[in-house]
């Protein structure tokens, strides 16, 4: 075509796009890469060196260029000049990096020896007989039974959120998440962890969505930290909204399955209780964050006061006299009383992706005749609590979801993933719809029983409660837990 910039011979490139599609862009950008990216549609955007066509990264489209660029080794998705490889690896995003002071290989995993049963040992629900299918329902039903299956309703609201509430601007999927925050602050609030001289631990952070607004409603208050767990690296982050505080909100990049927070060095330096949050954090993440809080921390923390105060009684250790001590390490103020957890809030989602490894209510389980092959099951069957009910939910609703995050960050996780196993474990008419959801929703409510009771063994008023109405979210429980010889009012399930 006249006036079109000519292809490079033998590369198969082409330098004008059909309408169509490229999406109406008839040449590549000016100063832009002339590489047409076929998966999107559209030509590259990166800006290639100066007098070439192409970009670094698709510089092997010029017939001029004899340099050879083969995949990288760490991360085949780039590639690399073959010539500098070796330079290349040093510096390569995808390189292993040094393991920061906090990463401790599998220090909330668990029992190691605890039995897993392997995906392809996993037999299909839709496998099972009539027969199978009964006796499953019924350990189901009398493992469950007395646990109430209706919680009490907690939908709150906070005043921080008020104003991005009445924002027009905000589009019907930004409304809903706005929503489920403002009720998960409002949970806080009532439980009195919202105040000064706190460090507040987002697990499943992403964006930092959550502790954003809970930095909005703690404006006035002092010497409050923030940390944000999350394993991947997150695009969109809201965390450049407070770099210019004078107080630390700071991103951990690590699985919480290796996360021991005794050794990240703002809690290590300051006596400071924390506070666990997670808005939907995804199945077994929620077992690692218990596990990480109450274990990890709480225990590992009181064993190392006990060793260097030998002469400190149990009887001692009373919430209602509130003696001051100092701090060796920082020379603050703290009480008798402290608490390392002060509390935990978390919005709980995904229970089909719940693993027995990893999971806190296994003694709970075995106490009521349970074990991993039924535990396998119902993670399996919680997705029928669901999979009716997302039939009636927009397609708007759904793509708005997957386009507010990425795949790291997706707020409502496994839509169509978890569609997809509702559909393959067809029963063949032996169940209807509503006793399906029925069914998924003890299966729910019976894990997450198991983590209550792992709570309450050690030491905190938990409770289980609706925080939002199902059609703003599917996934509408919340878990929260506070110390229970707090002197703080706790909520009952």
């Amino acid at each position: 075509m006249a006036g079109e910039p000519p292809a490079a011979a033998g590369s198969g490139e082409r330098w004008v796009a059909e309408p169509a599609a490229a999406g109406g862009l008839r040449a590549p950008v000016p100063g832009r890469c002339g590489y047409f990216v076929e998966r999107k549609k559209r030509f590259c955007k990166m800006i290639p060196a100066q007098g070439r066509r192409f970009c670094g990264e698709h510089g092997h489209q010029e017939e001029e260029n004899d340099r050879k660029r083969i995949p990288c080794p760490l991360d085949p998705k780039h590639t690399v000049y073959e010539d500098q490889l070796q330079k290349h690896l040093k510096k390569c995003n995808s390189r292993e990096k040094p393991k920061p002071a906090y990463f401790v290989q599998d220090i909330n995993a668990g029992l190691k020896d605890a039995t897993e049963i392997l995906d392809e040992q996993q037999l299909p629900i839709s496998s099972l007989s009539k027969e199978e299918l009964e006796d499953l329902i019924r350990k189901l039903k009398k493992a469950s039974n007395g646990l109430k299956p209706i919680l009490k309703d907690q939908t709150l609201s906070h005043q921080a959120l008020q104003e991005a509430l009445n924002d027009p601007k905000n589009g019907e999927s930004a409304f809903k998440h706005l929503k489920q925050q403002a009720s998960i602050l409002g949970n806080m609030e009532k439980l009195h962890l919202l105040g000064s001289g706190r460090c507040f631990i987002e697990f499943g952070a992403g964006r930092g969505k959550l502790s954003h607004w809970v930095d909005i409603a703690l404006q006035d208050a002092e010497n409050v930290h923030f940390l944000l767990v999350e394993r991947a690296s997150t695009r969109f982050k809201v965390d450049g909204k407070h770099r210019k505080r004078d107080y630390i909100f700071e991103r951990l990049q690590v699985d919480i399955q290796h996360l021991c927070l005794n050794k990240v060095p703002i809690l290590e330096r300051e006596k400071l209780p924390v506070v666990g949050i997670g808005k939907h954090l995804c199945g077994a993440a929620t077992d690692l964050a218990l596990r990480c809080l109450v274990e990890s921390y709480a225990t590992q923390y009181d064993e190392r006061n006990e060793e260097s105060s030998p002469k400190r009684f149990k009887s001692d250790k009373t919430d209602t006299a509130f003696n001051n001590s100092t701090d060796e390490r920082s020379g603050k103020n703290v009480s008798e009383n402290w608490k390392p957890v002060a509390g935990i809030v978390i919005a709980l989602c995904c229970h089909h992706r719940c693993q027995w490894k990893h999971y806190v209510g296994r003694e709970f389980f075995i106490t009521v005749g349970l074990g991993p092959v039924e535990f396998n099951y119902f993670q399996r069957m919680t997705s029928w609590a669901t999979c009716g009910m997302r039939e009636t939910i927009t397609e708007a609703s759904t793509i708005d979801a997957k386009s507010e995050d990425q795949s790291s960050d997706t707020e409502e996780h496994d839509q169509v993933n978890n569609k997809i196993e509702c559909g393959s474990d067809s029963l063949q008419g032996l169940l209807t719809v509503e006793e399906r959801k029925q069914i998924g929703r003890l299966c729910k409510l019976l894990i997450d029983h198991g983590r209550i009771k792992y709570l309450q063994q050690r030491g905190y008023n938990a409770a289980l409660q609706y925080y939002t109405d199902s059609t703003v979210s599917l996934e509408n429980v919340l878990l929260t837990a506070v110390p229970s010889q707090s002197s703080v009012p706790q909520p009952t399930a």
